[in-house]
């Protein structure tokens, strides 16, 4: 067998650092774009991920100097470990999710298990390359490190622009334990194949092969997994399941059935109910097109299309502008035929123009002179996740501002923080008032849970006139209470 030069080994190991950083990177990113999947707070599992993962890291590295008298044959094992635990994270985290509800405690103990494996691969690494050749502390700490970060920039690169959007998170993540498992077996099996004893080689042999069975068979039996996993979640079957690269789409409900029973989630919470969907709609865009101009109406989110249904039913409309951060979203409203049952094919309708875009940037980039718009409906994701509350602040309601017409409307629909947002658009010039509808039927939550009323904020230019309001209830606005503006820099 080849043995390779001094040179080309230390380049070998550098490559096996470079590997591992960026399959560590995907692990941790995994961790935290599951944990905001599913509960919808960015802030709080990124810090938990990374607060506890680095503090792992730190033990690791301690821990590793017990095994450098190893250390191709610890590299090895490290690997497998990681790799065993790594890639079946995203799955065993989902199951914890779906069925015990103990996610956090779950999360945590994953995020450690990483941690420590990750914080013992440098000191391991580090003595592979000094046993290679021997050279001053700071040049040998300085190319390891190099490989390291540059492996961690493309792996963090590769999982949202190639892992997530192309093999989703449960398949990427086990590909990624594969790849672990692979960059181990180099080491020791072969650049460093005289350090482990025969008997140590066999059983690393196959430990590294039982790793890559278990990810076969878990990849094997994903689909199945996943079925019954959102079938316990959504308490139906599920008929479509997508990853774009901003959320996970689910639809319920077989295009056999009446339309009124299909359900799109979006990132695993409800967005549509077919029940509910029409009295929902037209709470939400009635009061702004009633009574006021309404030729040319602006759609900010609404990608499944049934807020433009509604709106293009009103007689008057023109024009419909849809700005959709998500094209997935948007071609399955187009393409779905339950979805195109529910949203009467609006997204074709020659008065719509779609734009695929943030609604933040591109109120940024949007010329007003050529944008006059006599509604702005703000169908966009409930208030309190973290990548919605841009949507919600000053800086964003003051660009929607520039884009109304004279006596234009503006309505939002706010969740759970009414009064905030009616504060935030009085912040910017805007007269508001809120107003609610009943909330969801019976048919479209379960018996044991509440069913708030929906809430909502109509706002204009100009003082609303009194039959604004006209079919739905106004709400008057607790006294003595503290303005609560959010900014993007003080967020709801």
């Amino acid at each position: 067998m080849i043995n390779p030069t001094p040179r080309a080994a230390r380049l070998l190991v550098l490559l096996a650092a470079f590997v591992c950083a960026a399959c560590g990177l995907v692990y941790e990113l995994e961790l935290v774009a599951l944990g905001s999947y599913l509960l919808g707070d960015s802030v709080t599992e990124a810090s938990v991920v990374l607060s506890v993962m680095v503090c792992a890291m730190g033990v690791g590295s301690l821990l590793a100097k017990r095994f450098t008298l190893r250390p191709a044959a610890s590299f090895a094992l490290v690997e497998s470990l990681l790799a065993l635990v790594g890639g079946l994270s995203v799955i065993a985290l989902y199951g914890c999710f779906v069925w015990l509800g103990h996610y956090q405690a779950a999360l945590v103990g994953f995020a450690s298990l990483i941690g420590l494996l990750i914080g013992a691969e440098i000191p391991l690494l580090m003595t592979l390359m000094q046993r290679i050749r021997r050279q001053e502390a700071g040049r040998a700490v300085a190319d390891l490190f190099a490989a390291d970060y540059v492996g961690a920039l493309v792996g963090g690169l590769a999982f949202p622009f190639l892992l997530l959007p192309t093999l989703g998170q449960l398949t990427g993540a086990l590909l990624t334990g594969v790849v672990n498992t692979v960059a181990g077996g180099l080491i020791a099996f072969w650049l460093f194949r005289a350090e482990p004893a025969p008997r140590v080689r066999l059983l690393l042999g196959l430990c590294s092969g039982a790793v890559v069975v278990v990810l076969a068979l878990a990849w094997a039996g994903s689909g199945a997994f996943e079925r019954a996993a959102q079938r316990r979640l959504y308490g139906g079957p599920v008929r479509l399941s997508l990853q774009s690269r901003f959320q996970q789409i689910v639809l319920t409900g077989g295009p056999g059935q009446d339309a009124d029973a299909a359900r799109l989630y979006l990132s695993g919470r409800l967005a549509v109910c077919g029940h509910d969907q029409a009295a929902y709609h037209a709470a939400l865009t009635d009061p702004a097109l009633r009574g006021a101009p309404h030729a040319r109406v602006l759609v900010l989110g609404g990608g499944d299309g049934l807020a433009a249904r509604h709106v293009l039913a009103t007689p008057g409309v023109r024009r419909v502008t849809v700005v959709e951060q998500d094209p997935v979203l948007l071609r399955l409203a187009e393409a779905d035929p339950v979805l195109r049952t529910l949203n009467g094919g609006a997204l074709a309708d020659p008065r719509v123009r779609l734009v695929t875009a943030d609604a933040f940037g591109w109120l940024r980039t949007a010329p007003r002179q050529e944008h006059p718009y006599d509604v702005i409906v703000a169908d966009l994701p409930s208030a309190g996740l973290d990548a919605a509350d841009k949507l919600y602040t000053r800086e964003f309601y003051g660009l929607v501002r520039r884009m109304l017409a004279p006596g234009g409307r503006l309505v939002v629909h706010t969740g759970t923080r009414l009064w905030s947002v009616a504060d935030t658009l009085r912040a910017v010039g805007l007269h508001a008032t809120g107003y609610a509808a009943p909330g969801r039927s019976t048919a479209c939550v379960d018996a044991a849970m509440p069913s708030p009323a929906w809430r909502f904020v109509l706002a204009s230019p100009a003082p609303l006139p009194p039959d604004a309001l006209r079919g739905v209830q106004p709400l008057a606005e607790p006294p003595d209470e503290p303005l609560r503006v959010a900014t993007l820099l003080g967020p709801p």
